[in-house]
């Protein structure tokens, strides 16, 4: 089973005026900690699901950003990478194993990443729930 993350953002000096008193938390011994996505965190606009290079934020610079629902094929996508479900009003973000969104597994809820091996996905979908 995967251990998707619910994220907070960590207010910094530039971003204090959009994201005041939200806090980065994961919890002592804790898998999950719950926010609600809102302004552009780690390079994610809100309302955009975001894929990363590896399972790193890296440097708040994703390699993809999707906000359209529907199907969006991937290529030469392999090892662990970060994906992040930065949409909002319960939309869900979903990894297949085919393309055009054939093969779907499990719904990642928005406000939420994990950390997967995207070496058998070969399309994400995004969908309104």
């Amino acid at each position: 089973m995967r251990h998707v993350r619910h994220l907070t953002r960590k207010a910094t000096a530039a971003s204090a005026a959009l994201v005041a008193g939200a806090l980065l938390s994961l919890g002592a011994g804790a898998n999950v900690a719950q926010a609600a996505p809102a302004a552009t965190v780690h390079g994610c606009p809100s309302g955009y699901v975001c894929l990363y290079p590896n399972a790193s934020w890296n440097n708040d610079r994703p390699t993809y950003k999707w906000y359209t629902y529907g199907a969006h094929n991937l290529s030469n996508q392999f090892g662990v990478k970060r994906f992040f479900n930065n949409q909002t009003g319960g939309a869900v973000a979903r990894n297949c194993t085919g393309y055009n969104g054939t093969g779907c597994q499990g719904k990642q809820p928005a406000g939420t990443y994990a950390d997967y091996d995207y070496t058998p996905y070969n399309s994400v979908v995004l969908a309104p729930n």
